[in-house]
């Protein structure tokens, strides 16, 4: 069995409030798809960076998880329209 790799680097971004993330998926062939993330603390809440951190993380992942589904579906139609129908026996 083959063992592949790919590394995911998240790069955090903090403005007063904001803040914001880019994930970044790096596979063994050097491809590259990013996701973004932003997170916004509420006025009322207190000051804990590490919360928006871990949400603008994690809505980078999200996002980075979308573009990876989008890819995986264009493919498999590309693959699909490469291959002749299924024959049928009856």
């Amino acid at each position: 069995m083959e063992t592949k790799e790919w590394t995911v680097r998240i790069s955090l971004a903090e403005a007063g409030d904001d803040t914001s993330a880019q994930a970044t998926l790096t596979t063994a062939k050097g491809e590259q798809v990013t996701g973004t993330g932003r997170a916004r603390r509420n006025p009322a809440d207190p000051s804990k960076p590490v919360i928006g951190d871990e949400l603008a993380a994690s809505r980078a992942l999200a996002d980075l998880a979308h573009h990876l589904a989008v890819i995986a579906n264009h493919d498999i139609s590309e693959s699909a329209a490469d291959s002749p129908p299924p024959t049928r026996s009856w």
